[in-house]
């Protein structure tokens, strides 16, 4: 009580509250990057138990291509069939009108015979959506073992398709990382940092047993699982293969996380600041129909985050110099804090560049979530049917 007298005699109940602020905010952005976010470097998929003795399952990876994609056709597919594993198969799903780009894609069959493709003519009053471009694919699959990925994703190693194969061993559902391609500039590093930091959160529920979603560009999943549900849901939709239908099929025990810089694939960056908020509303799409509990959990940081500064900051700014000198203490071991499990995490998940100007996203990022979640009060045309 004397020294709550103390405190109290000297900065006032105004004083008190904010002291009360800034420990309690400290407290929550210690427990999300000191306990939440700080699972994913102690991870080992190991641990969880073994659903079968083949260490190699046959796989079939999913990629729907909805452009004539000629970088494609010349480098991204042959890193796909230049994968270091046994029995597997890549399936091509076309959807478009070149019979040409569609001949050159068959012709390669000729050297690589574990590729197959399908087309699927694109009709303008009766548009593909990408969940029928992989249902056809899934059919034509001759394998139970299914991956998903993207045309403009690469994987990062020749050992990537080895590595989620193994997750197969440990669950139905298998979980990788996909970050964006690394260019220079200000744009290039948000964007890679937002999605960094983004999988972080998935990743991070993931392996503690409650999963909510993947990544469209390195998930997969089994055959009988997506059977057993009668495929992807939300069919007005034209995204939610990635989450919505995780959300649907995924279990406490039946997902695997793999996660490894030689597991991870790239996706290319298209363009800038424009094109990703595009991609951020596309996606972003079917956050509105995640249970509470999930959305609570990812506003959380970023709210207490933006309180933390601006509470901190009012305390450098108003209060008395030893007050001052206390609230940057605890602003710079907040820090500490979030630069070493971001470091750790980045390292696990094969990120390069990230830390170093972590302290711009780390004040952005609050801001960066509000601005989305504005834009995703508006319906955006592009991700409905």
């Amino acid at each position: 009580m004397r020294y709550i007298d103390f405190f109290m005699e000297h900065y006032g109940w105004q004083g008190a509250a904010l002291a009360v602020v800034i420990i309690v905010l400290f407290a929550v952005q210690t427990y999300y990057y000191a306990f939440v976010y700080a699972r994913i470097p102690k991870y080992r998929n190991d641990r969880r138990k073994r659903r079968t003795d083949n260490d190699e399952p046959e796989i079939s990876v999913i990629v729907p291509l909805f452009s004539e994609n000629a970088e494609f056709l010349e480098t991204g597919l042959l890193k796909l069939l230049a994968q270091e594993y046994g029995a597997f198969e890549i399936v091509v799903v076309y959807v478009g009108l070149d019979t040409d780009f569609y001949e050159d894609l068959t012709q390669m069959r000729l050297y690589y015979p574990n590729l197959h493709t399908t087309k699927i003519e694109a009709k303008p009053h009766f548009p593909i959506s990408p969940k029928m471009a992989i249902n056809i694919g899934i059919k034509a699959a001759h394998y139970e073992h299914i991956i998903l990925t993207t045309p403009d994703s690469s994987p990062r190693t020749d050992r990537w398709l080895t590595l989620m194969a193994r997750g197969f061993t440990r669950g139905e559902i298998v979980l990788g990382y996909c970050g964006y391609e690394r260019k220079p500039g200000l744009a290039n590093y948000i964007m890679r940092t937002e999605r960094f930091m983004t999988s972080v959160e998935w990743i991070a529920s993931a392996v503690h047993r409650r999963p909510y979603r993947g990544c469209r560009n390195n998930v997969g999943f089994t055959k009988g699982l997506y059977f057993g549900v009668n495929g992807f849901g939300h069919l007005n939709m034209n995204v939610g293969e990635d989450d919505l239908f995780i959300q649907q099929i995924a279990t406490r025990d039946n997902v695997s996380v793999v996660l490894s810089p030689r597991a991870a694939v790239v996706e290319k960056c298209w363009g800038g600041w424009k094109w990703w908020i595009d991609k951020q509303r596309f996606c972003g799409a079917t956050r509105q129909f995640y249970p509470q509990g999930i959305r609570s959990f990812l506003r959380l940081e970023h709210g207490s985050r933006l309180l933390f500064f601006a509470a901190t900051v009012t305390a450098m700014a108003v209060m008395p110099p030893e007050y001052k000198i206390a609230a940057a203490a605890i602003m710079l071991a907040r820090y500490a804090i979030v630069a070493r499990n971001v470091k750790r995490t980045a390292d696990r998940l094969g990120e390069r560049g990230i830390v170093a100007r972590y302290p711009l996203y780390d004040v952005a990022g609050p801001f960066i979530s509000i601005f989305i979640d504005m834009l995703l009060m508006r319906k955006y045309p592009s991700a409905w049917r």
